[in-house]
């Protein structure tokens, strides 16, 4: 699998600023982005945080309770959808678990941070259930057949292609590789997990914008979605939409 394998690489700290909105580039399993979060909101003290999250997901991630597995959400996500959760799910927990930090943890600091010091909350994110029906609806076979023959690869292999240590967030290099290798192999999967969110993430903080212009906004993402969302807020209009079967 083209992440497996990991060494330290030097830290980079993704904070990119465009108008009145400031940029935090994290990893969700890292514990340099739980510091960080912190540390840019008490610097940055701004008056609403954007995060990369919709409203679906939010309950799940504040719970401690266990995660459930659903199998009545197979009709309106797709069986594709619903088994790629899954194994992400699973994948993200056993990263998780190398280096103590569990998925989501920086956005969930930064939610318990805003409660606390009464900072406004947006979730700029697209709805999960229509990240995952559109999974189901463009996933091609070549792309499942990749996909098992990387989790053969992952399980008996022991050649490493791309390093860098779970614990920071990759720098710009680790990043473009990585996003290169995913659109390379599993075309259709980088379209609708990164492509297509990008353009989502990016309508809604530019209306988040334009309704809050005098109000510093700081926006927690993923290192990898960051370049490209700048990209589509510089654009002069963003015209983006799709239908879901």
């Amino acid at each position: 699998m083209f992440w497996k394998g990991f060494i330290k690489t030097p830290i980079s700290i993704l904070l990119m600023n465009y108008k009145n909105l400031v940029f935090l580039g994290t990893s969700h399993i890292a514990k340099q982005s739980l510091d960080e979060v912190k540390q840019y909101i008490e610097k940055e003290k701004p008056e609403i945080i954007a995060i990369e999250l919709d409203a679906k997901r939010l309950p799940a991630l504040m719970s401690n309770a266990p995660k459930k597995i659903h199998f009545s959400n197979i009709p309106r996500i797709g069986l594709k959808g619903f088994l790629f959760s899954l194994f992400g799910a699973w994948a993200e927990k056993k990263l998780g678990k190398l280096v103590g930090v569990a998925p989501g943890s920086e956005i969930k600091q930064a939610i318990k941070i805003a409660k606390k010091k009464n900072i406004k909350i947006a979730m700029v994110d697209q709805d999960i259930e229509i990240t995952l029906r559109r999974l189901s609806k463009t996933l091609t076979w070549k792309e499942k057949r990749n996909f098992l023959a990387d989790i053969f690869k992952a399980v008996f292999s022991r050649k490493k292609e791309v390093y860098f240590d779970l614990a920071t967030v990759p720098d710009d290099k680790i990043i473009k590789k990585l996003t290169g290798k995913l659109k390379k192999r599993y075309p259709n999967v980088h379209k609708v997990l990164i492509e297509e969110r990008n353009a989502v993430i990016a309508q809604n903080l530019k209306n988040l914008m334009n309704s809050n212009p005098d109000k510093k906004i700081l926006v927690i993402l993923g290192a990898g979605h960051v370049d490209d969302v700048l990209d589509l807020l510089k654009e002069p209009c963003i015209n983006y939409s799709f239908s879901v079967g």
